[in-house]
């Protein structure tokens, strides 16, 4: 029975360790980024290791005598079998040389340890949640990722390996900054080429913008134009269903009439364009999320999840202000400014973890409105300047022909032409290059945008 079985640990491997710091103090500054006075099983053993750490941190000198010192200042001399037992451990091993190896296999023996208290965890879990499946396995999966987070250890890098890494991406890049293997290609060129190539591994990038101004129908183009590049791209769509989500992408691919296609008002050419259409979208790697109330935590673990299985090339959010905290009633918590902090910080740490881009949604508050220039600045940014500071890249989508009539632009500017359906795309913050803004042509049949050269020929 598995209640019979012992848990793993090694003996050996505990002793070796300790005799080696004692041998040898400097070595010790080769495993405390990842052996954990925890990862020891053996109690007299975890007592040593712990004290040997406060030594460390004092910078004073490790050996028998000190460390001797140290556990009997702290009543645990006698408990870890006083200075005869300190004798051995510097008996058990014959040089420090080889620290990291003992180091590993006590570290991997507390992993699997851990691994069976969770296992017996998350039993429990499925014994007492029968009621709430999804909240169940949420905290499942969160129990198995902490094990994993948990043994994921940062060090130092020499900057010549970071910088071979460069040269080696750089390579192959001539003219086209989009062939900067690492980016993902927005599919325009000009927004392409202030972010140097596209959108950047890890980063977190915002788009943010007063509703129906297109900041979803923009994500979606640029989900839509990565996919067909072979990229794969998680959509979590809070506002709108996969099926809408569907018939946007269909619309702007086939270019036929958004609202002509959801009544099924087309006619037989357009019918045939939209069958060809649909056979490409069905093969392009978009994979959609519609769950219209998660909490950022569930997110995070769906699209873990998504990485170990098949990978994830892009990650799309739609929108941040829908995403909620895990707290019960935090729309109406008087702390949703905190909870919108919490919310951007766990989106960047998401795009770090998974070294994706992160692109996010958000909405910009009413101030926009009520001021008589309505070009948004950082300071609109909805519920939180936490996402301006925790974003690599805050945009802004801008019409001017939303807020003024042709008539009322011809009075004020009689030698400029309307700018109607152009919008201004204003990168506010970048934290890695420039800011700018960038025109884009927005045809509101097809709910899409395109590029100021392609936009049709009847549009002067």
């Amino acid at each position: 029975m598995y209640a019979e079985r012992l848990l793993p640990f090694d003996t050996e491997a505990e002793e070796a360790v300790i005799g080696s710091i004692l041998i040898d103090s400097d070595s010790l500054s080769k495993i405390t980024s990842y052996v954990k006075p925890e990862d020891f099983y053996i109690s007299k053993n975890k007592s040593c290791y712990f004290s040997c750490l406060s030594l460390f941190e004092k910078s004073e000198p490790i050996n028998q005598v000190t460390l001797s010192h140290e556990l009997s200042s702290n009543d645990l001399l006698d408990d870890i079998g006083g200075t005869e037992y300190l004798a051995y451990l510097v008996e058990s091993v014959p040089t420090s040389i080889h620290i990291e190896h003992y180091a590993q296999i006590v570290q991997k023996t507390s992993t699997m340890r851990r691994l069976i208290t969770t296992a017996t965890e998350i039993a429990d879990i499925g014994y007492n949640g029968v009621s709430d499946v999804e909240s169940s396995l949420n905290k499942a999966e969160k129990l198995l990722f902490s094990i994993r987070s948990e043994r994921a250890v940062g060090d130092f890098v020499h900057i010549r390996s970071v910088l071979d890494a460069y040269m080696e991406e750089t390579a192959s890049l001539d003219s086209d900054p989009s062939k900067i293997s690492s980016t993902i290609p927005t599919g325009f060129p000009d927004i392409d080429k202030i972010f140097g190539g596209g959108l950047q591994p890890s980063d977190m990038i915002v788009v943010a913008a007063r509703p129906s101004l297109g900041k979803s129908t923009l994500a979606f183009n640029i989900a839509q134009n990565a996919s067909f590049k072979g990229l794969k791209v998680a959509i979590f769509s809070l506002e709108m269903s996969a099926e809408q989500i569907a018939m946007r992408l269909l619309s702007s691919q086939s270019g036929v009439d958004s609202h002509r296609l959801r009544i099924n008002l087309i006619s037989s050419d357009e019918e045939t364009k939209v069958i060809d259409t649909i056979g490409q979208l069905s093969e392009l790697p978009i994979y959609i999320d519609d769950t219209p109330i998660q909490s950022v935590s569930e997110m995070i673990g769906k699209a873990k999840r998504m990485q170990s299985e098949s990978g994830i090339d892009l990650i799309i959010v739609d929108y941040l202000q829908l995403i909620t905290g895990g707290r019960a009633n935090s729309r109406q918590s008087e702390n949703r400014v905190q909870e919108m902090g919490e919310i951007s910080r766990s989106l960047k740490g998401m795009a770090r973890d998974l070294n994706v881009p992160v692109l996010a949604c958000s909405q910009l508050s009413r101030a926009v409105e009520q001021r008589p220039s309505h070009r948004p600045i950082l300071s609109d940014l909805r519920e939180s300047g936490s996402i301006e500071q925790d974003a690599d890249i805050v945009s802004f989508i801008y019409r001017e022909d939303v807020y003024t009539t042709e008539s009322e632009w011809e009075r004020k500017n009689p030698n400029d032409q309307y700018p109607a359906n152009i919008a201004e795309i204003i990168v506010a913050k970048h934290r890695n290059g420039p800011t700018g803004t960038i025109p884009l042509y927005f045809r509101n049949d097809v709910v899409t945008f395109e590029s100021l050269d392609a936009r049709p020929e009847s549009i002067t």
